[in-house]
């Protein structure tokens, strides 16, 4: 089960966490906000990328939308695109709309958007599209080793 895939993964790396599942579903940035009752900036989008046709992650606040310009910079490509269904099923083990920061069928390049950092807690899918959980953003970065970088389009 995806969820259990996301746990046993938090749990390697030393981080015990509730998962918390919503029927009213959290496919959304702002799904999720209202079944958390908080803010859409506090929601992490975890959305995959093709950087020079390679997949790469990207963990960004739901309040924000990802400057590809940046993204292209920080992952080192001249072109950057959006991955289909498919691509980030194959890249990540997960559908779209359930896409954890962890548990992925293998090690993606993945960069964090700074913004999250100006919260104490985030909260991230949890491999369904009715699943989160709550993480403290410098952990998650710890945990993922991911790059942390400016992401938001002006």
């Amino acid at each position: 089960m995806a969820i259990d895939r996301v746990r046993a993964a938090l749990q390697a790396a030393g981080l015990a966490v509730d998962i918390m599942e919503f029927p009213a579903g959290t496919r959304t940035a702002e799904d999720a906000a209202r079944a958390l009752g908080t803010s859409v900036a506090q929601i992490v989008k975890s959305l995959v990328f093709l950087a020079d046709g390679r997949p790469v992650l990207v963990l960004v606040s739901g309040a924000n939308r990802v400057d590809l310009g940046k993204l292209a910079a920080a992952a080192g490509a001249r072109v950057i695109g959006k991955a289909d269904a498919a691509v980030v099923r194959e890249a990540t083990g997960f559908a779209i709309g359930g896409v954890p920061p962890v548990g992925h069928s293998r090690v993606l390049p993945t960069f964090l958007d700074r913004d999250l950092l100006a919260h104490d807690v985030v909260y991230a899918a949890a491999g369904t599209p009715r699943a989160v959980f709550p993480i403290a953003p410098r952990a998650l970065q710890e945990v993922i080793g991911a790059a942390e970088i400016d992401l938001r389009e002006e």
